[in-house]
């Protein structure tokens, strides 16, 4: 049994959360050598490295695990969570056949959620684990609270996340920093009237009454809205290696395909039918790699080959809408068969 002392330096989970437009993405781009999941498409403006789009939940899962397998980066940035939030309801729905996470009933839909989140949230450890630091951004938003031994309400602002996710975000974190626009208000000595001036930005690191904060490093309570204000808090990472996202760039490593590639093609005299296949169905079977031929025997007969959900024959462009869903849903499940069974070219 050995007794260590002293500080244990590893690298953070930071949760960053505002009102639109306060500068949540430079803020974190600003980060160690940051590489972004960006779920609602907020960085087309900076010059920064980033995986596609994810399109599903289990999309950015898989993204998730690539990061933590491959470390091709000192910081991983989900922007925003919320957004994220939002793909892991859809899965949800959509694995139970429901159109709404409300049509659960006595709260059941919430409870997945947090179920669901918490995967996410434990997968993002694992990063960190591996020598990462993770940065979670969110929207702010104003919400009545009340003290149960007080009398009276007041708003405070708090994630833009559901009731229980946002607690387990903010307990998640090792650095919970609340950014806002910083407001003088001056009365005039003659009129009385008051006039607002200011809107400096500027980021809370301690808890107060109208919003959540938290730090370790004994950070001041207020501070300029920049990344040079916190970057003594640290941890210098091992070099980055030597990984085709080193330098700024919006295309995916080469073992991570490209979800939406944009082929170039010769005019055509008729345009193509449009594909009934969903996009998000379509970008996990673009970065697993596997091909239509592939994903109909795995949905086919069983002596065939298939899970027996679909006749022999059946083709991808000519599954029920449902279905679709319940694919994106339940990818793992095919990918994991098609491996196994139908020569996928990769590991799981």
């Amino acid at each position: 049994m050995q007794i260590t002392e002293g500080k244990i330096n590893s690298p953070l989970k930071i949760v960053v959360y505002g009102p639109e437009g306060i500068g949540k993405s430079t803020f974190a781009s600003q980060l160690p050598d940051p590489l972004f999941i960006d779920t609602e498409g907020s960085t087309k403006f900076l010059d920064v490295k980033r995986l596609d789009r994810p399109t599903s939940w289990a999309m950015l899962m898989q993204q998730v695990q690539w990061v933590k397998s491959n470390k091709p980066c000192k910081t991983l940035v989900i922007d925003t969570a919320d957004w994220a939030e939002t793909l892991c309801k859809q899965h949800i729905c959509a694995s139970n056949n429901v159109k709404s996470i409300e049509e659960f009933g006595y709260g059941k839909g919430y409870t997945y959620l947090a179920e669901e989140w918490g995967r996410l949230l434990n997968s993002l450890t694992d990063v960190v684990e591996a020598g990462t630091n993770v940065l979670l951004t969110a929207h702010a938003m104003m919400r009545k609270f009340e003290q149960p031994d007080e009398l009276g309400a007041y708003d405070r602002w708090e994630l833009k996340l559901e009731k229980k996710t946002a607690p387990m975000t903010k307990e998640w974190a090792d650095l919970l920093l609340f950014a806002n626009y910083k407001t003088t208000i001056i009365t005039d000595s003659k009129t009385k009237s008051k006039i607002a001036t200011g809107g400096q930005r500027v980021m809370y690191t301690t808890h107060h009454p109208a919003w959540d904060a938290k730090n370790r490093h004994g950070l001041p309570e207020e501070l300029p809205f920049m990344f040079k204000e916190i970057s003594t808090i640290f941890t210098p990472n091992e070099p980055v290696s030597d990984s085709p996202l080193s330098t700024p760039t919006d295309k995916p490593p080469k073992d991570m395909p490209e979800a939406t590639p944009e082929a170039e093609a010769e005019p055509a005299t008729t345009p193509a039918p449009a594909s009934r296949v969903p996009k998000d169905l379509r970008d996990l079977m673009v970065i697993n790699q596997i091909v239509d031929p592939q994903l109909e025997t795995a949905i086919g007969p069983s002596n065939a080959g298939g899970l027996g959900y679909f006749p022999a024959g059946v083709k991808l462009e000519e599954l029920p809408e449902d279905f679709y869903r319940y694919l994106v849903s339940n990818f793992d499940e095919f990918k994991q068969h098609i491996a196994q069974n139908l020569n996928l070219p990769f590991d799981i």
